[in-house]
């Protein structure tokens, strides 16, 4: 049985494609930085950091295959800990690299990193390529570019794996550190009266490419899937090619409650590296897998609203 080690298997991403690999035939281990339950016989504490650690745990697994979702991802964290943010996202995918060289030599890892490293690029206002030029506006993305140049080492060795360059993913079990989930949360707080009926939000004029999370995590799955077709194209942008303005996102979610709103801008939550329009042209990945979004934004945004409603 093809054998799937899933790092960051405890975040918002790594709990639905754990669910979904198993649905696809794949065994998973996951790792995650805090502790796991009793009942979570599938996965391991791990700090991505602690090299002895992540060499023991890759020799235990003996995986065909790596996913690797383990980051710090939070953008404004990245610039308040660029510490933790570059031993975590950088460090921690050498340790991970080097143990899988060791241990798992013919196993084909799926590096997870960001449209984020695109960053001053986007400026042209056009969907972006694969061979776009990267030029990270933050700690976080300059962290996940390098960690790429880590992946192409990786590869040139003779190992096997690809790198995937995710737009922004949305759906439930969402963060509110992020801004559909923050739309979101506010929201379920004013339906149940604990928020006073505003909403604080940041830039609603940049456009954004959004993707349901299960849609990405079918991305992944798909290369995993088709990685013996991975040869000379080793990047693929997982996006829809089609911005929305963040006005409209939360126009959309407003739409699905009877609460009367009024919206606030707070410039705490404005970001000095905002660019006006981010987009991803996904051919590649449509080329080699046949892979394509399928769920609409209008969909994800009412699962996301209705998820945050469900915790209050």
């Amino acid at each position: 049985m093809k054998h799937v080690l899933l790092t960051g298997a405890g975040g918002f991403v790594g709990k639905v494609l754990k669910r979904y690999l198993i649905e696809a035939g794949f065994k998973v281990t996951g790792t995650t930085h805090l502790p796991p339950s009793e009942h979570e016989t599938d996965l391991i504490q791990l700090d991505i950091r602690n090299s002895h650690d992540v060499s023991a745990a890759v020799q235990q697994c003996k995986p065909t295959h790596v996913v690797h979702l383990a980051a710090v991802t939070h953008v404004p964290t990245s610039f308040d800990d660029p510490q933790r943010t570059w031993q975590t996202n950088v460090m921690g995918t050498l340790n991970l690299l080097e143990a899988v060289k060791s241990s798992a030599p013919n196993a084909f890892v799926l590096f997870v990193s960001s449209s984020e490293v695109y960053g001053a690029s986007f400026k042209s206002g056009d969907p972006l390529q694969e061979n776009a030029r990267c030029q990270p506006m933050n700690p976080y993305a300059a962290s996940k570019l390098a960690a790429e140049l880590l992946m192409h080492q990786f590869f040139k060795q003779g190992h096997c794996g690809a790198i995937a360059r995710p737009f922004n993913h949305i759906g439930p079990g969402q963060s509110a550190d992020f801004v559909t989930g923050s739309f979101a949360k506010q929201i379920a707080n004013i339906e149940h009266n604990t928020q006073e009926t505003t909403i604080k939000v940041g830039n609603l004029d940049a456009y954004r490419d959004f993707l349901d999370v299960r849609d990405v995590c079918h991305a992944y799955i798909a290369l995993l899937k088709h990685c013996k077709k991975i040869e000379h194209q080793k990047v693929f942008n997982i996006a829809s090619g089609k911005p929305v303005k963040i006005a409209d996102v939360l126009s959309t979610l407003l739409s699905h409650s009877s609460a009367k709103i009024t919206i606030e801008q707070d410039p705490s939550r404005l970001r000095p590296s905002d660019i006006p329009i981010a987009a991803g042209d996904c051919r590649e990945i449509e080329r080699v897998t046949g892979w394509k979004p399928l769920h609409t934004i209008d969909n994800t945004l009412m699962s996301l609203l209705n998820d945050w409603r469900s915790r209050r």
